[in-house]
């Protein structure tokens, strides 16, 4: 029997066959992966030759125009469903993109080899359309396996997730969806699945043959995220394992032969992108305050440039917020005083809630008035708007030249977010994004000998850069034994991975010898720091469990604080009303305790969240990260007990158990001086951050955080006694491994004043 649509002919088959038949058509029967309800229907009721629309199609052997012909149909052949009208508007702008004329070329390479390296220039198309046209390849409602792309941001995996599902005709969370760190949406019908680099790195620690999949894109794998790094390290590996697995290489950039020669010399297609001439514009002399510059760069464009949106890149969530009200606050004056069109200004990181994140794909607001000038928007973003995310109609980019980079000092063991000046692949990047939709114009504001002489060409890749600590637990907890000899594409300093080592030794983590202990194994369960885990894992021996479990929460997510400009007096007043005298850790612990008290007697969260200059959406994040390492420790048979809050060691036992995962954390006060600090063996000289509650100067304290800005500073800290240091880490504060200074002759006066007491004890007894 033919088939009308493909031409294939097809054996009649009934009885046992015909059950056959139905099996190997619906794959291998992966409990975790159901068949497409379509098709499920069809072969259910015995119906094996009625014609769905991916009946034209074989696995591995898709041309692009049998794909085009399925995708053309009325029928959605995903879902069974008939397609919506705007299925249809969208395919044709899918159809327009560069990436689908090259469709063809891709599946021949794809059919052909194990390994491919894709490069897109930013807009071609493909970090939505790859995955598409794997997905019609791959047949995953025949065979039952995932197709996965990651991403190296959550925004990105998010919106781009929602995109393809529009795409596709389907609904987010069904038959397209994506899962973040402590956020999964997917399900039983889930066939392609965005995820950041982390979370599939977090899959393989339980499915080392990476077997619920069978193709893995690694989108954006210029940004060279730690994830990302380590993950072409183990895909390396397993794809020797595994010859049915398929993976793609994504790039944006040309630095493409890196990743060919990696790969085994890996066939390279590349793709151009939409783009136009851009002219770029540098600053004649160094801009002393790039915000404020910014700020005025955008007002002159909008003020004499002709109609088009603007980019703006600023570093994080402050600078980005700041900029967004000056800005809106002055466009309102230029309309009261001039003729300037209306400007709306959106603001674009990493925290920002999903809904307010798609607003940057608004169209610009309508003329105030017939024949009056257009409007225009303007973006605020981080360097996350270089390559993840693509936004149509931007014509003028303002380039400061600088982004926050992570930066690791082993000998300190000192991680800090810093502002840094980009790179010359950045400052490329950045440019190209005026040039999508027509010729466009880029204002660096920054001299032209400074992008010749000063920035490097490529971003450092991040495992150059970062503590290893949590990346050597993974390692470990994926069998890896031989750490130096790893294959990553680019080796980090022996000193950072000793630093790592000696770290997760003293946390317990990795016995003498290297080898992963069981509060290592469980500590890598849990998508924390190693720290963070370890306190988490230990609390129950300091009976505050459900208290640790919401301040590891709290710490897990952006500040919960809200100090606005025009209100830091009244804000920092009512932060007073949570405070503790002991410090910040239980300050955060009593305004979540009220939080869910407010909660509870069923207020406005909105508004006593406003009242109280706090952050509603950081806080319910916060619950969302506590419920899931819940989940995480009653999996584990960790016990959730508390302290009688009338007890009087109920805080003093919270303190105690920080120490459990932070003892290495921990700063001496100067005896000199009241206001400056020295952290303990590594000697750094540091003072205590202006946001802290603390009001007392106390000799010791724990932190949670080094924040190197203008100076040093610690963050989020907590009062706490020496004796307990002597007492729940005595192998790192063995005084014998200390050298001779002010802190070491403190903490021997307190062993001595510890054993005095133990022997008075002794006497009296």
């Amino acid at each position: 029997m033919a088939d009308r649509k493909s031409g294939v002919k097809r054996s009649s088959v009934d009885g046992d066959d015909a059950q056959d038949s139905k099996r190997m058509r619906m794959g291998n029967g992966d409990a975790n992966v159901k068949m497409n309800p379509y098709l499920a229907h069809h072969y259910e009721n015995g119906q094996s030759d009625s014609k769905s629309p991916l009946d034209v199609l074989e696995r591995h052997n898709t041309t692009a125009l049998q794909a085009v012909k399925v995708e053309d149909e009325d029928v959605n052949p995903w879902t069974g469903r008939p397609h919506t009208q705007q299925y249809f508007k969208i395919l044709q702008t899918r159809r327009d993109l560069p990436v689908q004329k090259q469709r063809q070329e891709f599946l021949d390479m794809y059919h052909s080899s194990q390994i491919l390296v894709f490069v897109g220039e930013t807009g071609s198309g493909k970090t939505t359309q790859i995955p598409q046209y794997v997905l019609f390849d791959e047949r995953p409602d025949l065979n039952g396996k995932l197709i996965a792309c990651t991403q190296p941001r959550r925004v990105a995996a998010m919106s781009v997730a929602q995109r393809v599902a529009n795409e596709l005709d389907v609904e987010l969370g069904e038959e397209v969806g994506y899962s973040i760190r402590f956020e999964n949406r997917t399900g039983p019908k889930t066939m392609l699945k965005y995820m950041t680099d982390g979370q599939l790195l977090r899959e393989s620690m339980h499915d080392n043959d990476m077997s619920r999949y069978s193709c893995i894109i690694l989108d954006e794998a210029h940004e060279r995220t730690l994830a990302t790094d380590i993950l072409m390290a183990l895909l390396k590996q397993i794809a020797a394992r595994r010859k049915d697995l398929k993976i793609i290489v994504m790039s944006a950039t040309l630095d493409a032969q890196k990743f060919q020669s990696y790969f085994y010399d890996a066939p390279l297609l590349a793709v151009p992108g939409r783009t136009h001439p851009v002219e770029i514009f540098y600053t004649p002399e160094p801009e002393r305050d790039y915000v404020e510059a910014s700020v005025r760069t955008v007002l002159q464009i909008h003020a004499t440039e002709p109609e088009g949106d603007i980019l703006l890149f600023l570093t994080g969530e402050e600078e980005i917020e700041d900029a967004c009200r000056r800005i809106s606050l002055e466009v309102d004056d230029m309309i009261r005083e001039s003729d300037a069109g209306p400007m709306k200004v959106y603001p674009l990181y990493g925290t920002l809630p999903p809904a307010q994140q798609q607003r940057i794909f608004d169209k610009a607001p309508e003329p105030l008035r017939k024949g009056g000038r257009p409007g225009r928007k303007c973006i605020v973003a981080t360097n996350i708007a270089e390559t993840s995310l693509t936004i149509d109609g931007i014509v003028y980019v303002v380039d400061p030249g600088f982004s926050k980079q992570k930066i690791y000092n082993p000998r300190t063991r000192v991680e800090s977010l810093l502002v840094s000046p980009i790179s010359k692949a950045s400052a490329q990047q950045r440019a190209g994004r005026a040039g999508r939709t027509r010729p466009g114009k880029c204002f660096r504001l920054y001299t032209e000998a400074a992008f010749k002489k000063e920035l490097i060409e490529q971003t450092y890749p991040e495992i150059l850069r970062s503590n290893l600590a949590n990346t050597v637990l993974e390692l470990k907890k994926l069998g890896v034994q031989d750490l130096v000899h790893f294959d990553l594409m680019d080796p980090p300093a022996p000193e950072t991975m000793m630093r790592a080592l000696e770290e997760l030794n003293y946390l317990a983590c990795l016995d003498d010898d290297g080898e992963l202990t069981r509060l290592g194994g469980l500590a890598s369960e849990f998508p924390l720091d190693p720290a963070l885990a370890v306190m988490l894992i230990s609390s129950p021996e300091f009976y505050c469990s459900n208290e640790m479990l919401s301040i590891t929460a709290l710490l897990s997510v952006p500040q919960i604080w809200v100090r606005p400009n025009n209100a830091r007096k009244r804000a920092d007043e009512m932060k007073q009303q949570f405070a503790h005298p002991d410090g910040d850790h239980l300050t955060l612990l009593n305004a979540y305790h009220a939080y869910k008290g407010a909660e509870q007697q069923g207020e406005d969260m909105k508004q006593w969240c406003h009242e109280h200059f706090l952050s509603l959406r950081h806080l319910a994040s916060a619950d969302n990260v506590r419920a899931q390492l819940k989940r995480i420790m009653e999996t584990h048979g960790i016990e959730l007990v508390s302290t009688p809050f009338q007890d009087k060691n109920y805080y003093t036992n919270i303190r105690r158990a920080l120490l459990a995962g932070f003892f290495m954390q921990v700063a001496m006060r100067e005896s000199s001086n009241s206001k400056v600090y020295k952290t303990v063996k590594d000697d750094q000289l540091v003072m205590i951050h202006p946001s802290t509650v603390l009001t007392t100067p106390y000799d010791w304290v724990v932190y949670n955080e080094f924040v190197l800005t203008t100076k040093q500073y610690v963050r989020t800290v907590t009062n706490i006694r020496p004796e307990w240091l002597l007492e729940i880490a005595p192998v790192y504060y063995d005084l014998d491994t200390f050298e001779k200074g002010e802190i070491k002759s403190a903490l021997t006066r307190i062993v001595d004043k510890v054993r005095r007491r133990q022997a008075m004890k002794g006497g009296s007894s």
